[in-house]
């Protein structure tokens, strides 16, 4: 099943870390992944407004997007990043789309007032 890494960073050093985006995305696809979202505009719905830069890699499994992130090839990219800012990076399942049907079809038997 598909996992996701979700990154927020807070970028302070738009120069160094340009040179860290330049590098990740052959890591990344050596292990599999791919980018769903890489920076970009952001519309807050609902709650305060974060600013910070964010990123979500999809990978085949859980332990693919460990493997990247333990790497050593990603440890000698992550050092381009030292000094650029702060991240914190979560690795979560997907949703199976068999789930994802089932409770479709579930909710679709209600109405509003159920």
């Amino acid at each position: 099943m598909s996992a996701y890494l979700v990154a927020r960073v807070d970028v302070r050093d738009w120069t160094k870390y340009k040179e860290y985006m330049r590098h990740t995305p052959r890591v990344i696809a050596q292990h599999g992944g791919r980018f769903i979202v890489r920076g970009g505009s952001k519309i807050t719905l609902e709650g305060a407004e974060d600013d910070l830069r964010l990123v979500v890699i999809e990978f085949p499994s859980v332990a693919k997007a460990q493997a990247f992130y333990n790497s050593t090839e990603y440890g000698s990219i992550k050092r381009f990043r030292d000094g650029a800012g702060d991240a914190h990076f979560v690795v979560v399942d997907g949703y199976p789309a068999e789930e994802w049907d089932a409770v479709v079809r579930e909710s679709s038997k209600l109405s509003p007032d159920d």
